[in-house]
């Protein structure tokens, strides 16, 4: 069982690779001196690729098998983490690793969740779907950590995570090709059509819950690219040195969130959860707003805490919702990443006309919007 999972596993924490296109922001804003509305676009470029990605790959999949979609994602990911790994020179390289990058974790995100089903024990999927996305948040912490360690202990630069990446996908491709078997691989089920997820946004409730999945991604990367330079501008915080530091509390807390989110759940209802966690990320948000930088920091940890399972609490939600219409939703969930791309060059152009702290009010507003979501959205048969 364990050799079943392990090599799953593994290409859960290789999605986790493409969240550091949040860290990425204020890393390549200073070495390529950028604006913060220039530097935004590095978040654009990774996360469009979700945008244009989830449903035609999920078609594929459906005739090609999730096994080879799988190898795909990793392998296109690979390529652009070869591109960086021997020095990048200018921003226009940058940005082709970043869409290498964020175009092989959109493919993982689409085979990984169903592809973890085919290899799970009878009554282990949950578990396992949630082991998984506990390592793909390590995968995520690894953005602002390497950077962190490399330049505060070995004096290199926050380039060396590229071979340290390209690393990790080899051996996950290796593992992959060689120890993972799925059977019933292909026309397992019927793939959601681009005809038919788009049918489904005329649902009041469907267009309500995907637009929260579109805001919430945004302001999750919104925080991880922004926290570094908002500790600089406000505090002085040297990026390379500290600044990451926030960052990295932020996807601590994500990661402890959602491994404690699983117990929570099995004595609070889902919509109240959703609730609560939407509660403390607004107090989070606003706690970035105090004048000392003790207590900055600690609020970006409060936001983690808040935002870690607001994902999968929406996710979740609408599919038992729905449930005839789980593939369409699927489809609708992952394209909905796409805010990721949309939201951090819109606070960036707020920061250049204003300050990175009131930028923060875009961030903000999405989780008002997602909060009020939770607390008055419902399917028709509710």
């Amino acid at each position: 069982m364990k050799i079943r999972t392990f090599p799953v596993f593994l290409a859960f924490l290789a999605m986790g690779f493409g969240d550091a296109v949040g860290p990425f922001v204020s890393l390549a804003k200073d070495q390529f001196h950028l604006s913060n509305a220039v530097a935004s676009l590095i978040p654009f470029v990774g996360f469009s690729m979700f945008g244009l990605l989830s449903v035609p790959m999920g078609v594929f999949q459906d005739r090609r098998g999730k096994k080879t979609v799988l190898m795909l994602g990793l392998v296109i990911a690979l390529v652009g983490l070869l591109n960086a790994s021997f020095g990048l020179t200018t921003f226009m390289r940058f940005l082709l690793t970043v869409l290498l990058l964020d175009a092989g974790a959109a493919i993982l995100q689409v085979a990984g969740n169903p592809i973890m089903r085919d290899v799970s024990a009878p009554g282990k999927y949950p578990r396992n779907l949630s082991l998984g996305q506990f390592v793909k948040a390590i995968g995520s912490a690894s953005g602002p950590l390497i950077p962190l360690v490399a330049g505060r202990y070995f004096h290199a630069s926050w380039q060396v995570m590229f071979p340290i990446y390209a690393v990790a996908l080899a051996v996950t491709v290796l593992a992959v090709g060689t120890l993972l078997q799925v059977k019933k691989d292909i026309g397992e089920r019927k793939s959601a059509t681009v005809g038919s997820c788009l049918a489904l946004l005329s649902d009041r409730y469907v267009l309500a819950m995907v637009g929260a999945i579109f805001f919430y991604v945004g302001a999750e990367v919104c925080m991880s690219a922004n926290i570094p330079l908002f500790l600089k501008e406000q505090f002085g915080i040297d990026i390379a040195r500290l600044g990451l530091f926030g960052t990295l509390l932020f996807f601590v807390a994500l990661t402890i969130g959602r491994f404690s989110g699983g117990v929570i759940l099995n004595w609070m209802a889902p919509r109240k959860f959703l609730a609560l966690t939407c509660g403390v990320s607004i107090v989070g948000l606003l706690g970035l707003f105090l004048p000392t930088a003790a207590l900055a920091v600690a609020a970006c940890f409060v936001v983690g805490l808040g935002f870690a399972n607001i994902f999968p609490l929406v996710f979740s939600t609408a599919v038992e919702a729905l449930p005839q219409h789980t593939n369409e939703l699927s489809g609708l969930m992952v394209t909905a990443i796409v805010g990721g791309a949309i939201l951090p060059p819109l606070m960036g152009l707020v920061a250049d006309h204003s300050s990175v702290l009131i930028g923060f009010v875009v961030p903000l507003a999405a989780i008002g919007y997602v909060t009020a979501v939770g607390l008055l959205a419902k399917p028709k048969a509710a």
